[in-house]
């Protein structure tokens, strides 16, 4: 019996190989094809801008790919060990491993460590490249793929209150008095939410107080008009600090960057529990990929003989999508507050590690 927990160096090089072949072809295959499903539906609002060509498709392939990678890595190595054991299984690989003395653990080693590896690569990658594609889309998204500012700091569909009334702009971009909001609607609001009168401009820019509406657009809702207006200065209350807490999304930051602006959130005495989620989430999110060997490992004992080889690959790939399910579930809670952070993002991490634990321990060892 071997008491080191990886087995043989020769073997633990098999095996790593043999499952990051398969999590890079798993990934590759479900990538391409959910982005040409993706580009069915869009490609035809892309194309639909005056001015947009195959340029643009790609730009938006380029944008849209990396946040497929993300989400479906975890899915992908997933897969990939329940394809990587299964084939052990039937090559009868598993149970000369254990005639040789290893035990459950030491056979899923390999595998754990590779796992540890796309976890840690997972996490750089979301970091450097997803969060900035993903601010990119959605302002992209929300200026409907036309030209977008070309500055930094972009946020796309921001919603701001002013007492009753409301300020919602479609693209906002700077910071500080130089923010710049596009495609900007106000909804002047009576007491009780009632609609009195709806502004819209193309731009809105900070005039201290106040934001001015540039050629903005008048409806008053009593006499059913339309005017059009030279100025318009509206949100008195509306301060450039404020803008900058308001229109704050935690995927398109980084996890730096989310730290500032929770600490930014503190000092303002501001609610932090979604973006607190979401920091601990940055980390949680990545090392499911960990957990997935774990969750998949029953598909790699018993006989395939036995016939029951299909039923354990099942039960392996019900326990991956359960944790997929309850991860989300729990992420959605703790950003309504139902959950504290912490707990909303580790604990079906936690949950399903022991799961696994007990399903691997109860069943081989």
């Amino acid at each position: 019996m071997q008491f080191d927990f990886f087995p043989s160096r020769t073997l633990t090089l098999y095996l790593a190989k043999m499952f990051m072949v398969r999590i890079f072809a798993v990934l590759v295959m479900l990538v391409l094809v959910l982005m040409m499903l993706d580009l069915l539906s869009t490609s035809g609002e892309i194309l639909a801008v005056d001015g947009n060509g195959d340029s643009e498709v790609w730009r938006y392939v380029g944008l849209r790919v990396p946040q497929l990678v993300s989400r479906f890595l975890p899915y992908s190595v997933l897969l990939a060990t329940l394809i990587t054991l299964v084939t052990l299984n039937q090559n009868s690989e598993v149970v000369s491993m254990k005639a040789a003395g290893l035990s459950a653990h030491q056979v899923l080693a390999p595998l754990l460590l590779t796992a540890a590896l796309v976890s840690a690569v997972s996490f750089v990658f979301n970091d450097r490249i997803v969060t900035r594609a993903t601010g990119t889309l959605k302002a992209w998204e929300a200026a409907e793929y036309g030209p977008i500012p070309e500055e930094t700091n972009i946020k796309g569909n921001v919603y701001l209150t002013d007492g009753e009334s409301i300020l919602s702009a479609m693209t906002v971009s700077g910071s500080g008095d130089a923010i710049t909001m596009s495609n900007v609607t106000w909804y002047d609001r009576a007491p009780g939410g009632i609609i009195r009168q709806q502004v819209r401009a193309d731009r809105a820019t900070y005039a201290n107080p106040g934001w001015q509406l540039e050629n903005p657009v008048r409806f008053d809702v009593g006499s059913a008009t339309n005017d059009d207006l030279e100025m318009l200065v509206v949100g008195q209350a509306l301060t450039p600090e404020q803008i900058d807490l308001e229109s704050v999304d935690p995927d398109a930051l980084s996890f730096s960057e989310l730290s500032q602006t929770i600490d930014a959130y503190n000092a303002a005495s501001r609610r932090t529990s979604e973006m607190r989620a979401k920091w601990w989430h940055k980390l949680s999110g990545p090392l499911s990929a960990f957990l997935m060997p774990l969750l998949g490992a029953i598909a790699a004992f018993g006989l395939a003989r036995s016939g029951q080889l299909f039923v354990r690959a099942i039960i392996g790939m019900g326990l991956g999508f359960a944790y997929f399910v309850v991860d989300n579930a729990a992420l959605a809670m703790g950003s309504f507050g139902g959950y504290p952070p912490f707990l909303a993002a580790w604990a079906p991490f936690f949950l399903f590690f022991l799961v696994g634990e007990t399903v691997l321990i109860r069943t081989e060892e």
